[in-house]
């Protein structure tokens, strides 16, 4: 009941106050109901907002639940010269911050010419090393008896693949979905990085422009908040489940 209580509180708090006038110390706060959400609509380009963090979010999800179960499938399962040294280099680069390749990115990016434009921010994270590690492990835990057997059914090794890991591989994509999802909407640095047209902005670069320029107009920022908070609260309500399941069945097996 407390952790239910401290989870929720401040969402409550969050969407009660946003619907008040004036500052949140002041004594003298007015009920003004929707009026700070349709002057943030009113004032600023919301519904484009969301849709390039739509796109963006939906695209890297796509993209990582197609790219990288097939990579770690390909270095839990397939014998090829050099699968130590990729497996190496990819743990290497899960101990790289991210800050640090922001800067070669950014000229990879300026070079195509796609700076200021979203396949910036879309392009480089299809593939997230930290997921495929993660496929890697999990394909680990399957018992290869089950690909044999399909093998001797005359499946090749792409059909074996899609016939029979990954339907058994659901909590793995729900997993791998939901870490992208809440990571890509909430991100700021790489898209305030990349992209600099009002217009292009994702939503939560976009509210960071609002609180800037209302930065003593708490309402607004919490109806600011609220807007870019509710789609990954509903979100999760939705794949709380898959969620614990993948934590507790993703783990590093030996």
């Amino acid at each position: 009941v407390l952790l239910f209580i401290f989870t929720v509180y401040p969402v409550f708090y969050l969407l009660y106050y946003s619907m008040f006038s004036g500052s949140l110390i002041s004594t003298k706060k007015t009920f003004v109901g929707l009026d700070n959400y349709k002057e943030l609509f009113a004032d600023f380009p919301i519904m484009g907002w969301y849709k390039n963090t739509a796109i963006s979010t939906l695209s890297v999800v796509l993209g990582n639940i197609v790219f990288t179960p097939m990579a770690g499938y390909g270095l839990a399962r397939l014998r090829f010269p050099g699968k130590k040294v990729i497996f190496v280099c990819l743990m290497l680069s899960m101990m790289i911050p991210g800050q640090l390749v922001l800067l070669p990115q950014y000229i990879m990016m300026a070079q195509m010419g796609l700076v200021d434009t979203l396949a910036a921010i879309i392009i480089p994270y299809l593939s997230q090393s930290m997921f495929i590690f993660m496929a890697r492990q999990f394909f680990y835990g399957i018992p290869e008896e089950l690909e044999e057997a399909a093998r001797i059914d005359g499946l090749g090794r792409f059909g074996t693949y899609v016939r029979i890991v990954l339907p058994i591989s659901g909590v793995l994509i729900a997993t791998i979905a939901i870490f992208n999802f809440t990571g890509t909407w909430n991100s700021y640095l790489v898209p305030s990085t990349f992209i600099s047209t009002l217009e292009k902005f994702v939503l939560v670069v976009g509210l960071q422009t609002v609180n800037n320029e209302h930065f003593q107009q708490e309402n607004l920022t919490l109806a600011g908040v609220f807007l870019l908070s509710f789609p990954v609260i509903i979100f999760f309500m939705f794949t709380q489940k898959f969620f614990v399941q993948g934590i507790a069945t993703s783990g590093i097996k030996s």
